[in-house]
């Protein structure tokens, strides 16, 4: 019998015996006491009671004289002769007749009407706002949304930018469908598949393309719908699922951020132990070990952090393949983009191509943003069409924030920071192969901006060499050296400069090994952002150096950044006329775009001295002999 079945039948049963007790009482008068018929006959032979009332089963009477609390009594009735015995004894009495047909249908139907209105208004509401059963019944019942073909509305044609994980997962597809074809040479389908990749990257997106395109059922579920503040649930709600995705084979079974479910166990315990986690943890991977993937049951998996997952869930068996869903280079943002923009009216001088380069490290959800930003823009301005300025006000927006015109700087404020960001676009324009500046502003945005500079890369990179962080930390310093040429004091408008700058000055020195005074070692490992995570989440890790080496490193940091101080120092030095100049331009019309700047490219004079290859730093003999 289905379990939903018998738990209504139980209400049933218990409204019943409810109804049974409340009819009872409502027919029961309070305060009476049940005597027996020989005590009511002395009681009566006595002259100890009056207004009798005699019905056909029982007699009801008061005391004359009452017994503590209790003024009436009650007795069921005997001698059919009692009339003739009250008229000898002079007690008044009278007779009762037996209630109707009205009272008794209404006795029985009010307390049944009482139920079922509490049923409908209370009980019913919290079982549907609780997936259905709701209550202690149903706390081990699975949460996971259930997807026909038709209801996820999701192909592969509706992602773009991630072609080798639509082919990894398109044999997923084709096993679903023909199940016997790719098991006739022994093979079997992996059991579970784990998508990882940084958040917004079009995961979840990917699992119910695959659903959409083997046409069949989809199981969704979000890894923290597992854990409850009972223990012992997470573990019933997993096994509910197996139990769902058996009886409706073939299908897939999708749980979003496992990290939340599968993280590794005793992680965060000094001395190991269990706890619910871990119990929801040994049941998924005992059914993992349970289900046949020939039965026609794939399981997919999502995550941003694969390196917080339990060994035991990764290893062969269980979640035996794994696809890289990462961010799209230019050519997948192209794909993206035509995809989002099919949903807005653009103009017909628009190219995506120019949009695509504008947005290297954008993911699929950035670029989605991206396109509702710029039709929201165009929106507001009574446009017809979105326009590639609208695009790019958009862009701006979500690097820089929103603009703060309601910040009022004082004259000698904006006088230091047109200089302080032209700082940053002259050096830029002097150093060869560095990155173009798109943009300068000194109209506030965000939190803290006062003004930005927005260089557009000219391609997508995956590495950088040694001359080419040079160039990057010696723009980082030209809004500082600007200020120190221009001004008698500096101000704390470099502050997130110089913490980008020695960002990466460290890790060309701990990480990269590019201090040649210290060798071709790694002294720090790479922290745990590989997928986004910010890097303030794993600031702290242990020392695997003395001190001596600690100093060295400390000055080859600094040695580093002087070095790209001094050579930002050397251009503007050399350009400081235009530099003035410039930033009184910037001061009158606010922003400057890439059309005016060509102006400054041109009038520049070029960085002749290229970045050292090796900067001298100071060795482990010389840190110990001071």
């Amino acid at each position: 019998m289905n379990r939903e079945h018998q738990v209504n039948i139980l209400y049933i049963i218990a409204a019943f015996v409810a109804v049974m007790l409340i009819q009872g009482f409502l027919v029961q008068p309070n305060h009476i006491r049940t005597v027996p018929y020989s005590e009511f006959q002395k009681l009566l032979q006595g002259g100890k009671v009056t207004d009798l009332v005699v019905s056909q089963q029982e007699i009801t009477g008061t005391y004359k004289v009452p017994e503590g609390a209790v003024q009436h009594f009650a007795t069921e009735r005997v001698d059919p002769t009692l009339a003739q015995d009250l008229t000898r004894t002079g007690v008044t009495f009278s007779g009762q007749p037996g209630p109707g047909l009205l009272p008794t249908v209404l006795s029985w139907l009010m307390p049944a009407l009482g139920f079922a209105l509490v049923w409908m208004f209370l009980v019913r509401p919290m079982t549907q706002g609780m997936g259905g059963m709701g209550g202690m019944m149903a706390i081990g019942k699975s949460k996971a949304k259930v997807y026909m073909e038709k209801d996820t509305k999701v192909t592969f044609s509706d992602v773009a930018g991630v072609d080798e994980a639509k082919e990894e997962l398109r044999e997923v597809v084709n096993f679903l469908k023909d199940p016997k074809r790719y098991g006739r040479l022994g093979a079997r389908m992996p059991k579970g598949v784990l998508l990882v990749g940084p958040p917004g990257t079009g995961k979840t997106m990917l699992a119910r393309a695959v659903a959409g395109e083997a046409g069949v059922t989809f199981f969704s579920i979000s890894g923290s719908e597992f854990v409850e503040m009972f223990v012992g649930v997470g573990a019933a709600r997993v096994r509910d699922l197996f139990e769902q995705a058996r009886q409706h084979a073939p299908c897939i079974i999708f749980i979003d951020e496992l990290d939340a479910l599968g993280r590794a166990r005793g992680a965060n315990l000094p001395g190991g132990g269990h706890d619910e986690k871990e119990q929801t943890l040994n049941q998924l991977l005992s059914e993992l070990d349970g289900f046949d993937s020939s039965n026609g049951i794939v399981l997919l998996g999502a995550t941003n952090r694969p390196e917080v997952l339990d060994p035991a869930l990764l290893r062969a068996g269980r979640f035996d393949r794994q696809i890289l869903v990462d961010r799209p280079d230019k050519t997948g943002r192209i794909d993206i983009l035509r995809v989002h923009l099919k949903r807005i009216a653009t103009s017909a001088e628009l190219k995506v191509e120019d949009l695509a380069a504008l947005t290297p490290g954008f993911s699929g959800a950035d670029l989605a943003n991206l396109v509702n930003e710029a039709a929201l823009l165009a929106t507001r301005r009574n446009a017809d069409i979105v326009e590639m300025t609208d695009f790019t006000q958009a862009i701006e927006r979500i690097i820089a924030g929103l603009e703060k015109k309601s910040r009022i700087l004082s004259p000698h404020e904006r006088e230091m920071v047109a200089h302080h960001e032209m700082g940053h676009a002259l050096v830029a324009l002097a150093l060869p192969d560095s990155d173009p500046v798109q943009k300068v502003s000194i109209i506030p945005r965000g939190i803290g901006a006062l003004g930005y500079t927005i260089q557009r890369p000219i391609e997508d990179r995956y590495l950088m060499d040694r001359s080419e962080l040079m160039n990057r930390m010696a723009v980082l310093m030209g809004g500082r050296a600007a200020e120190t040429l221009m001004f008698p004091e500096v101000s704390t408008g470099a502050g997130d400069d110089l913490n980008k700058a020695t960002e990466i000055a460290r890790s060309m020195v701990v990480r990269f090994g590019m201090a040649p005074a210290l060798g071709q070692v790694a002294y720090e490992r790479e922290t745990a952002n590989f997928l986004g995570a910010p890097a303030s989440l794993a600031a702290w890790q242990p020392r695997h150096y003395g001190e001596a080496t600690a100093d060295a490193i400390d000055e080859a940091v600094k040695s580093l950044i002087e070095t790209a101080f001094d050579r930002a120092m050397g251009i503007l030095r050399a350009n400081r006329q235009l530099l003035d100049r410039s930033a009184h331009q910037l001061l009158a019309q606010e922003t400057l775009a890439e059309e005016e700047l060509d102006t400054f490219r041109t009038a520049v004079i070029p960085d002749t001295a290229a970045a050292p290859s090796q900067e001298p730093g100071i060795g482990l003999a010389a840190a110990r002999a001071s």
